[in-house]
């Protein structure tokens, strides 16, 4: 804790305040850890917690975007495990049945049974009753403000983390409409530090995309255009056959010829948020960067946790290498 004056008024009368930062739990100096958004990506972050954990350096304060705000407060609230089997279990099938399409709302799904499942998870629990530090990023529609949750439901903050536009819904917290916070803030270092850390380990798993951004010097339309995919008229004459719902997820999720809405969304969200994470990373870089390649598991397969997972846990093993030195040097 540390203590600020604060100018009030015109008299300029003095109060004094203070802001809690979290304090290390040994010897060592305070460690953050930054945690990206990646949709199923996301999953490696819980192998890069796992490698930590086990290197020693267990985490005293974390800030999460996204995917990353929901294994970041499983994590402090001692429910890693939980979304860890939850995401070894998950199918294609049952990632299905999260897919409550919505029409009527200011996103496609609502979102409503991947809530309940936080909401089972992490109950109640309000940021402040945590036993670490955590912030959840968010943005709020209107102003584009970027908003650190740092008290309130875990559940509800983590809800407008990840609150994709156009995906999900938009979340009310306090008097805010937020949307996802990867929108002004994908990998937080600056709220880690801010909330009092000295080293900072950050996780993006949006790094292994390699030729994204480059320039194509020369197209235009194919010369004769194909006629239409059989498999695309045989869905035209087959759409009576499936009820709404069952259509407006096969037109939600793609064809292998055809992107998806969802996609398409998501792959447009995804080139913003590579270029604000490389403008942000190098303003404020991070004691220690893990990127894992991870480039080969799409945003959507959710069913590839145990892959991603490991592969967040060697991609930890490695970075973390010279960790070491740069703890005892601040130690």
């Amino acid at each position: 804790m540390f203590h600020f004056l604060r100018r009030n008024g015109q008299n300029g009368d003095q109060a004094l305040g203070t802001i809690d930062v979290a304090a290390p739990s040994s010897q060592r100096p305070t460690i953050g850890l930054a945690l990206g958004g990646g949709a199923a990506r996301g999953f490696a972050h819980i192998g890069v917690i796992r490698t930590l954990i086990t290197r020693g350096y267990t985490p005293d304060i974390i800030a999460g975007t996204s995917f990353g705000a929901i294994v970041g407060a499983c994590y402090a609230a001692g429910k890693l495990d939980d979304i860890e089997q939850w995401g070894l279990g998950l199918t294609r099938r049952r990632i299905l049945s999260y897919l409550d399409v919505n029409f009527s709302g200011t996103g496609l799904l609502s979102g409503g049974r991947l809530a309940e499942k936080l909401s089972a998870a992490l109950g109640d629990t309000k940021i402040e009753e945590l036993p670490i530090r955590f912030g959840a990023i968010a943005t709020e529609i209107g102003t584009g403000h970027e908003i650190w949750i740092t008290r309130g439901r875990v559940a509800e903050a983590v809800r407008a983390s990840y609150a994709l536009p156009g995906i999900f819904p938009a979340v009310q917290v306090g008097q805010r409409w937020l949307m996802d916070g990867a929108l002004v803030n994908p990998v937080p270092v600056s709220v880690a530090r801010a909330l009092g850390a000295r080293v900072v380990i950050a996780v993006n798993v949006n790094t292994d995309m390699f030729g994204r951004g480059t320039t194509i010097h020369d197209h235009g339309a194919d010369p004769d255009p194909e006629p239409p995919l059989e498999e695309e008229v045989a869905n035209r004459g087959l759409l009576g056959r499936f009820g709404a719902e069952k259509s407006a997820k096969r037109r939600f999720l793609g064809t292998p010829s055809r992107p998806g809405l969802s996609s398409v969304m998501v792959e447009a969200f995804n080139v913003m948020q590579d270029r604000i994470t490389r403008a942000r990373l190098a303003g404020d870089p991070p004691d220690v960067l893990i990127s894992p390649r991870i480039g080969r598991i799409g945003l959507f397969d959710f069913h590839r946790a145990e892959e991603a997972i490991a592969i967040g846990a060697d991609a930890a093993e490695k970075a973390l290498e010279p960790f070491d030195d740069i703890v005892a040097a601040l130690a």
